[in-house]
């Protein structure tokens, strides 16, 4: 390999990839180093700096980068991704974004080793950073074991660009979906990860009622320096339930300074909320344009192969195999959120404990026999149909009528959809409840919704609202 042709190289990514992308994620790599020779293959290895970095570059860039450097070189080229060496943590005076991140695989967060000093770029002075005790995070809550399906891989692809180059990319990330739904696991998992790579970053995860109370606090003591003390000098603040801020404008005040003290210093912030930023009430128009200036993605709630995923590994970490036939049973009649999924999964677990059986269909269904009474109580498709046309201000009677003008055939379609997935009918089933339609017209409403649901927000709002009124 030519001194030059990782420059060249880098030069050719350059002029291809967005400037932020490279400037992210090529940018910062040291030069590659030639490895023996294999056949007529030049292998070169690539040294990147911490675990997320690496996962990033080898399925979104090393193709690429495999192929500018065999074009320049005039031979086949194979990249062979490396961790560089861990070092020792080192203090690094002011914001987190103005170092790459340290290097990756130090052992898990522990809460009681000795926290490195850090020194502040506003004091001047030399403050310890806040003990894993004070940053408020749920060591538990990572990466590894979050789940990953449809319903939320675009807001954990985000939160894993965040975690790997933190105030270079999606910042603000502002997440949102129902409750329940791995929100809070998501932020947590960013903040444990990033505090891995650098254990000497000052890293917050809080609630938004604890903002709340720390701004009436200090009002009422006078003392809000200590209030900036707090949140301006932070390298990631993590935030649930912004939606809390609605009416308290002294609130929305402080936490708009806040914000903009920290991304004037590429700080990160990560906030989450029950709905997108534009559908919030009661908060400062400045504050939600800036909640959306960044990356706003949802968390939909999970599709049955997920709901299977969580249930066999939460099981797992109980100590209990489940069968995937059970988990399937339960995965088929609970499909509000993960807390329910977890709640219905305990009261399996412990039915059969208590009753000393083996985990099957028949057990799952004893001991669910209550949740699933109510819930076929509750939810039918005559249910669905009433609330839907209620929700669009049509008459239920269009549900089963031939009429096609959008007004009534997008909410017909929004009410299949919802029948496929809150109730048990099959589609020829939903097909003849909906005036005798086949069941290939409610295959594409539920595909056509389901897919508009991922991309169109105000559409996942509203589902969102529809089935939280469905389920009382």
């Amino acid at each position: 390999m030519t001194p030059d042709l990782w420059q060249r190289g880098c030069e050719r990514l350059a002029s291809e990839l967005p400037e932020q992308q490279f400037n992210t994620w090529i940018r910062p790599l040291p030069p590659a180093e030639v490895l023996p020779q294999d056949d007529d293959t030049m292998r070169v290895a690539l040294r990147v700096p911490n675990r997320f970095k690496l996962d990033w570059i080898r399925s979104q860039y090393a193709g690429r980068i495999e192929t500018v450097l065999s074009d320049l070189a005039g031979l086949p080229v194979r990249l062979d991704l490396q961790l560089a060496p861990r070092e020792l943590p080192t203090v690094r005076p002011g914001p987190l974004a103005a170092t790459p991140p340290a290097n990756d695989a130090a052992p898990a967060l522990s809460t009681t080793a000795a926290a490195p000093t850090h020194a502040s770029a506003a004091t001047g002075s030399t403050t310890p950073p806040p003990a894993a005790s004070r940053h408020k995070l749920n060591p538990a809550l990572t990466f590894d074991t979050l789940v990953a399906g449809r319903a939320n891989q675009m807001a954990r692809t985000a939160a894993l660009h965040v975690a790997g180059a933190p105030g270079a990319m999606y910042n603000p990330l502002f997440i949102y979906g129902g409750v329940g739904l791995g929100k809070t696991h998501l932020v947590h998992a960013v903040g444990n990860a990033l505090l891995k790579d650098r254990p000497d970053a000052r890293v917050l995860y809080l609630h938004a009622e604890q903002f709340i109370s720390d701004v009436v606090r200090n009002y009422q003591r006078k003392t809000f320096d200590e209030l900036k003390a707090k949140y301006h000098q932070l390298d990631l603040l993590l935030i649930d339930d912004v939606q809390f801020f609605a009416g308290k404008e002294r609130t929305q005040e402080e936490f708009f300074n806040a914000f903009e003290a920290l991304l004037a210093k590429r700080a990160h912030i990560i906030m989450t909320s029950d709905t997108y930023p534009k559908g919030l009430v009661d908060i400062d128009e400045r504050l939600t344009s800036r909640f959306d200036a960044g990356l706003t993605v949802a968390i939909e709630p999970p599709e049955l192969e997920m709901r299977v995923a969580i249930l066999i590994q939460k099981a797992r970490v109980d100590g209990i195999e489940m069968p995937e036939d059970v988990a399937f049973f339960v995965a088929k009649n609970v499909r509000a959120n993960v807390r329910e999924l977890e709640g219905a999964l305990r009261k399996v677990l412990a039915y059969a404990r208590f009753t000393h059986k083996d985990v099957n269909i028949a057990l799952a269904r004893e001991a669910l026999k209550d949740l699933l009474s109510i819930q076929n109580r509750q939810i039918s498709v005559e249910n669905i149909q009433k609330t839907v046309a209620d929700f669009y201000k049509i008459k239920v009677a269009d549900m089963y009528s031939k009429k096609r003008p959008a007004s009534i055939a997008r909410p017909r379609q929004i009410a299949m959809f919802l029948a496929k997935e809150m109730t048990q009918k099959s589609l020829p089933e939903i097909g003849e409840l909906f005036g005798g339609r086949d069941h290939t017209t409610v295959l594409h409403a539920v595909r056509k919704i389901g897919g508009e649901r991922q991309k169109n927000s105000e559409l996942n709002q509203q589902l969102h609202v529809l089935e939280q009124t469905l389920k009382g």
